[in-house]
């Protein structure tokens, strides 16, 4: 830049002149951050303001060329505590770089030499690109931070584990501890095995009702039930979680390893079941998941048949009713749809529950958490507890965009197929064995 530049040097007895150079720097401002110190101002900050505006774009292309071309990294590092804590400082960071570059820029402007009619629009787009600029990054150091909170909040810190037979098999319940309940009892218990490799989600649904439950030699539960779950009258599946809370020393090690009796027991019994080994389980309060569903903005159903929202109270009448067909529900009225039993079978309302679990899986999409985040992270803090280690969650994150590709395989272990008071195990078996093998994409020719 020579000594006569009018951008460094202008006329300012020239309105003119001076109008004009205050465009061009209010813009490169805008577009290329710290190129209106290189040109008029502070090289030593300009150049600092360049490489920094740089890098970040440097990282934007990067990131972006990961999550088209191998998208487990992107989501391994957005879901590790360091590497969250890193972002939220540079993001913090460029937000006060550029309100530093911003402000130096108007002072080189020097509004009181340019035309007066120009002065206001001058000041107003170097407020928006403010604002856009610094809002952005400030905006995601919030994110990073929000992130950081909820994955050490709700997820374990263990270590990657290899799947079995090349499947990943999580056990989800649904929490129930209402006014009318001692404790909290699985309201809603299946799960989703998902292939390790193209995401294909087969999605296990369990009677809470069942009996008989059986249990490996290995379990704590043999011993008091080697011949399966048989204490006398109703010794469903589902009042495992009080048995185990009741006997908390048949599993000492659960709460060190991010569980509880409870859940141990009901894992033993699952997998007694299905002849599945379940390598971790999700526990959602159903009490409080309806702040998850808001947060996510609702969900979308195909509601099969008209449904009275009630509860099972003698002489409770319907407060209202969802529709069939495609319905939006917001989490209230998705919560009453998931657990109304008014004139429903417990079979009729495991399918509901299945419907609504289904649509809040889909509607979890690398979009949709990353405009809503910090409300989703919160409501996920209040009624998530899993035992999922956080360094799993990039290779999660991958498999769900994956299967979200492909249809959803469903199995219901209810009757007129299964006999939830006397199970035939080898028939579940075999029944699981044909949805996976149902599940598995064909070959594109």
């Amino acid at each position: 830049m020579s000594a006569t530049s009018p951008v460094r040097y202008p006329d300012a007895s020239s309105p003119a002149t001076m109008t004009k150079r205050a465009w061009w720097l209010v813009a490169l401002n805008f577009l290329i951050p710290g190129s209106a110190q290189l040109l008029a101002g502070s090289r030593r900050l300009g150049r600092f303001g360049v490489v920094a505006t740089f890098v970040l774009w440097g990282i934007v292309v990067v990131a972006l060329l990961l999550l088209w071309l191998w998208p487990v990294v992107p989501y391994t590092l957005i879901s590790n505590t360091i590497a969250l804590t890193v972002a939220q400082v540079l993001f913090a960071a460029y937000a006060v770089l550029w309100v530093v570059l911003t402000l130096d820029t108007l002072r080189m402007v020097r509004l009181v030499k340019t035309w007066p009619a120009a002065r206001g629009f001058i000041a107003g787009l170097s407020i928006v690109g403010l604002v856009a600029g610094a809002g952005i990054a400030g905006y995601g150091a919030v994110v990073a931070g929000s992130a950081r909170s909820a994955i050490s909040a709700i997820f374990d810190s263990g270590e990657y584990a290899p799947p079995i037979d090349g499947r990943y098999n999580i056990l989800l319940l649904g929490g129930d501890a209402g006014p009318d309940r001692t404790g909290l009892r699985p309201d809603s218990i299946s799960v989703a095995s998902v292939d390790a490799t193209t995401g294909a989600t087969v999605m296990i649904g369990v009677p809470r009702n069942l009996e008989l439950a059986r249990f490996s030699e290995g379990s704590p539960l043999y011993g008091p039930f080697p011949d399966g779950y048989d204490c006398g009258d109703d010794c469903l599946i589902s009042y495992l979680y009080t048995y185990g809370e009741e006997h908390p020393e048949l599993y000492p090690d659960a709460e060190e390893q991010g569980s509880n009796p409870g859940i141990e027991a009901m894992r033993d019994a699952v997998e007694g079941v299905l002849g599945l080994t379940l390598q971790y389980y999700v526990l959602i309060d159903m009490q409080g998941f309806s702040d998850l569903i808001d947060a996510l903005g609702g969900i979308t159903l195909d509601v099969p048949q008209r449904t009275p929202l009630a509860a099972a109270i003698p002489g409770s009448k319907p407060f209202a009713w969802v529709e069939a067909g495609e319905q939006h529900l917001d989490g209230f009225t998705a919560q009453w749809y998931a657990r109304s039993r008014y004139e429903s079978t417990d079979y009729a309302r495991m399918s509901r529950q299945r419907d609504v679990q289904e649509a809040i899986l889909r509607q979890f999409t690398p979009a949709n958490i990353l405009v809503k985040f910090q409300a989703v992270a919160a409501a996920g803090t209040q009624v998530v507890k899993t035992d999922i280690p956080s360094v799993m969650l990039g290779l999660f994150a991958d498999l769900a965009t994956k299967s979200r590709k492909l249809p959803l395989t469903r199995l219901e272990l209810v009757p007129d197929e299964f006999d939830p008071l006397f199970p035939d195990f080898e028939k579940i078996s075999a029944a699981i064995a044909a949805a996976f093998a149902a599940s598995t994409p064909t070959p594109e020719p």
